[in-house]
């Protein structure tokens, strides 16, 4: 199979994934006779692409491989659905009590296994998961009697605060407290919190009183014991928050628990990808480790360079953002080996495809889909405007092109699902990116060695006091601003479609040259004109349900 015939059928696989927006999915439940329809339809589109397109386009793939294709986009469907988690008949939500509501809960008492490093809610409660085991009702339904017997599955358990010191992954724990079923969200743009636990494979949450039973913790190693001495080594001198700022830096929020004011101000300013692990970490690893091996031969580089790479993924958690970049850096240096050239946007696409085919259902996951958007717009766009800066200085054309082109790719998708956007996000990025390097590097310094030395590692990260403090005040400079946030409202499904086809646009007819800004305005009419007519044509009340959060 060339190149041109794997990218075919790996864009009819995406492909199918996407849609399965059509009917309706996440937002929705889709039945199986909604699948079978489309899966038909594809197969329906296999056969009419292999008897027309090649017949205009003859230098194009040959009938089998169109065939192929519309089969490959239908196996996606059909594997999307099958990965779609789905309750067992013995999973503790099935004994979840129908009558009483989420804020009422069960009272029960649940065993189990602890799966996750307890983190803190915004409610200052305990949060983490458990794989329950054994399900005893304290209450029972009806006046029926208790029910006690085994259970399965996922559980997502919230706790007093105090509950929780020393609590490990492995541990056996038996908890009392509120049984409920997530409840579909009641207001527009609300947190689907039902959502977001069937794409963890739960169904149920536990609002618990009282952890009555510390058992003894079967689980004697992990990655997860290796980010805890790395956490502790970066907070032990330098304190809460800047310790755990620096620890997000270098392993990303989902591996470290930030406090949720920090975390909610680099979002509001625009510099959220600072607090993912992401492809420049592992540009900047690679980077560092190819530079102290650039003596050895290309096999060692090579094997150490994997191994560098397995490690990080380890540490921070199997974050989809760094198991994208880690493959693409993988690609380099397999193309350091065999002393061949690397092709950034076939390395881009087979990430994606390796992991979809690993997980289907990251495809609607929005960390995934900003990671690829930023990432792509990194490869095809920064190029164009590095291009048009020629009058600037090399260093200083980069530093603007790359925030500015990663920012336009993710625009229309943040639009689509936060209905706004920062409009200083590039200024600060720009303003803040030598502080971000100096902090990563010094970040990554600190935690390789805390994991052999950790006082050195302490010293280390203390010494990058300062910097953290200086980013921190100019994050929350930015954000006291007058329009630092600028709401547009929920811009529609075609419009995002038509955006992001201006983007292609962009790349494609790279003849636009200086007539660039034509598109510029088109994308801004496209979001700015239909917002104007709406809101002065409609009179308009919102009416909020307020709702109890058991899960908080």
């Amino acid at each position: 199979m060339n190149p041109a015939s794997g990218a075919l059928l790996s864009f009819a696989y995406i492909l199918g994934l996407l849609s399965t927006a059509i009917l309706g999915f996440p937002i929705t439940v889709v039945s199986w006779e909604q699948y079978i329809l489309l899966v038909i339809g594809f197969g329906v589109l296999g056969v009419v692409a292999a008897i027309t397109l090649p017949r205009f386009w003859r230098t194009g793939p040959r009938p089998r491989l169109w065939l192929t294709t519309g089969i490959v986009a239908a196996l996606a469907v059909i594997y999307f659905q099958m990965r779609i988690p789905q309750p067992a008949s013995n999973e503790i939500s099935n004994f979840v009590d129908s009558v009483n509501s989420a804020a009422q809960g069960q009272v029960v008492t649940v065993q189990g296994q602890v799966e996750s490093i307890p983190r803190k809610t915004r409610s200052q409660r305990s949060k983490f998961w458990l794989q329950a085991e054994q399900l005893n009702e304290i209450e029972g339904k009806d006046n029926n009697g208790a029910v006690s017997q085994g259970v399965t599955g996922k559980l997502y358990v919230t706790v007093p605060l105090i509950q929780t010191t020393g609590l490990s992954i492995g541990q056996r724990i038996a908890i009392t407290g509120l049984l409920y079923a997530p409840e579909p969200p009641k207001n527009p743009g609300a947190f689907d919190f039902q959502a977001y636990l069937a794409r963890q494979g739960a169904f149920a949450g536990l609002s618990g009183l009282q952890i009555t039973n510390y058992g003894s913790i079967e689980q004697s190693w992990g990655w997860w014991k290796l980010r805890q001495r790395i956490l502790r080594a970066q907070v032990r001198w330098s304190g809460s928050p800047t310790g755990q700022l620096v620890s997000t830096m270098v392993l990303g929020r989902r591996a470290v628990d930030l406090p949720y004011e920090i975390r909610d101000e680099f979002i509001a300013a625009g510099l959220a990808h600072v607090l993912a692990a992401s492809g420049f970490h592992i540009a900047l690893i690679l980077g560092l480790v190819l530079g102290l091996t650039r003596r050895m031969s290309a096999r060692s580089q090579f094997i150490i360079g994997l191994s560098t790479l397995l490690i990080y993924v380890g540490l921070t958690g199997l974050q989809t953002s760094v198991m994208r970049a880690a493959i693409m850096g993988l690609g380099a240096l397999i193309a350091l080996l065999t002393q061949r050239k690397t092709k950034p946007l076939g390395s881009l696409l087979v990430a994606a495809t390796i992991l979809l085919l690993w997980n289907p259902l990251w495809i609607w996951d929005l960390g995934f889909e900003l990671s690829f958007l930023a990432t792509l717009g990194l490869l095809v766009t920064a190029p164009l405007i590095i291009k048009q800066l020629d009058w600037l200085p090399p260093v200083l054309a980069s530093l603007l092109a790359v925030p500015l082109a990663a920012s336009l790719w993710t625009l229309p998708l943040q639009l689509f699902v936060f209905y706004g956007f920062a409009p200083y996000s590039l200024v600060t990025n720009i303003i803040c990116t030598p502080l971000i390097t100096l902090i990563s590097i010094g970040g990554f310094l600190s935690a390789v060695t805390a994991l052999i030395f950790p006082l050195v590692g302490s010293s280390i990260a203390w010494l990058l006091n300062y910097p953290v403090q200086l980013l921190v005040w100019l994050v929350s400079f930015v954000n006291n601003l007058s329009g630092s946030t600028v709401a547009v409202g929920k811009i529609s499904v075609i419009q995002l479609l038509l955006l992001y086809g201006l983007l292609f646009i962009g790349f494609i007819g790279q003849k636009l040259g200086r007539r660039w800004w034509l598109l510029v305005i088109v994308g801004v009419t496209l979001v700015i004109v239909p917002a104007w007519q709406t809101k002065i044509a409609q009179f308009q009340v919102t009416v909020l349900t307020k709702v109890t959060c058991p899960w908080s």
